[in-house]
């Protein structure tokens, strides 16, 4: 069974815990939370619904392309199983455990 995707970044954000894989861990080295899809290369910022650049990871700012499910309210419930969470640095995507790698060595 594929699980909703706000499920997946919970489980994601559990996972990489204390490390330079969630936000948290990596934004005192110039990482923002991002999206790619891996399908087409296309990266994405987080973003609010608004288009503001969000501190963490967001799926309700992404592209209406990638999103394939929305709740009665609007809320994105599930995207294209080709994208996945990452970060943006230097122009650059890193993935969570590139993300994690990174920090970990980062001085």
């Amino acid at each position: 069974m594929i699980m909703p995707n706000p499920v997946r970044l919970t489980e994601e954000n559990a996972q990489y815990s204390g490390t330079g894989g969630v936000s948290e861990g990596n934004t005192h080295a110039g990482f923002i939370p991002a999206f790619m899809d891996t399908a087409t290369g296309q990266v994405e910022l987080s973003r609010f619904s608004n288009g503001r650049i969000a501190p963490c990871h967001l799926l309700d700012g992404l592209p209406e392309s990638w999103i394939t499910c929305r709740d009665l309210r609007g809320r994105v419930q599930n995207i294209k199983s080709t994208v996945i969470s990452g970060f943006v640095r230097l122009e650059q995507f890193f993935t969570r455990e590139e993300a994690a790698r990174f920090i970990s060595g980062y001085s």
